[in-house]
């Protein structure tokens, strides 16, 4: 074999042991990460409650908004279904009205000068005046109803599976869709929403988690873990998390439940 042959295959071998090397190297840092790692870690937050307000302990949470200094709320329940405003100092009701005793009423959004408040299963949603809750017209979607909000010129809809929906904001037909997952993994049971600064964040039914979501990918960037908020201050809140609002004037988070006595101003703390 000559010189120059010789030479070549050396640095092929060379080569290939460098490669050889470098695999078993990420193979091990790869199986080394915690179970519930990945390259791209979601992060954590966990909370600081910062004020408590007294809350409807007869109300039925399923949607909550903040605009403006008032605070809207709708509840659920066949016979008990309402869309509310309230006030956020007292927890006194301030106006109402009544759906049908047929309608299970689920998560409202405020956009513009309406109100628009989804129901369960009956495919109807309706939109209201947002000062006299007059009912202004009604409309129809294929799914289930489950959470509410939008980004400024779409409307956004959970069903209670992975998918979120977007809607036209004036005919309300379907203008696309995104499913929702964490590493890879589809994250379901999507219910009430609030859209605050580009991210889509989202109460996760039957758990104290809050899922902030990128509304383009329906990647998960983070979760919010509000575990024994429910149990502030030994009090036994009630029901399930259940209602997201955010004051934007004065960067104000506040999270209830269904049934909840309490309504609570937090601040969320990166997870340690």
């Amino acid at each position: 074999m000559g010189s120059i042959l010789k030479r070549r295959y050396i640095v092929g071998i060379i080569v290939a042991f460098s490669v050889l090397v470098l695999g078993l190297l990420a193979s091990n840092f790869l199986n080394n990460l915690p179970d519930n790692a990945s390259l791209d870690m979601t992060s954590t937050y966990t909370y600081r409650v910062v004020n408590v307000y007294p809350h409807d302990k007869t109300a039925f949470t399923q949607g909550l908004v903040f605009e403006n200094g008032v605070l809207y709320e709708g509840t659920g329940l066949n016979g008990k279904s309402t869309l509310r405003r309230v006030d956020l100092e007292t927890g006194n009701v301030l106006q109402f009205i009544n759906l049908s005793d047929q309608f299970f009423g689920e998560g409202i959004a405020v956009f513009e000068d309406k109100i628009i408040q989804l129901t369960w299963l009956s495919h109807r949603g309706f939109v209201y005046d947002k000062s006299s809750f007059e009912l202004l017209r009604e409309f129809s979607y294929p799914t289930e109803g489950w959470g509410i909000t939008h980004d400024g010129s779409r409307l956004i809809m959970s069903d209670g599976t992975a998918t979120l929906h977007f809607l036209n904001p004036e005919t309300f037909e379907e203008i696309g869709t995104v499913s929702v997952h964490d590493d890879g993994t589809a994250v379901s049971r999507l219910n009430e929403l609030e859209y605050i600064n580009g991210e889509v964040y989202a109460n996760v039914w039957q758990t104290e988690r809050i899922a902030i979501i990128n509304p383009q990918t329906g990647v998960v960037r983070a979760w919010i873990d509000l575990k024994g908020i429910r149990n502030w201050g030994n009090l036994y809140a009630g029901d399930v998390l259940n209602g997201i609002a955010y004051d934007a004037g004065e960067n104000r988070f506040f999270v209830t439940g269904k049934w909840w006595s309490l309504l609570f101003q937090i601040e969320l703390i990166p997870a340690e």
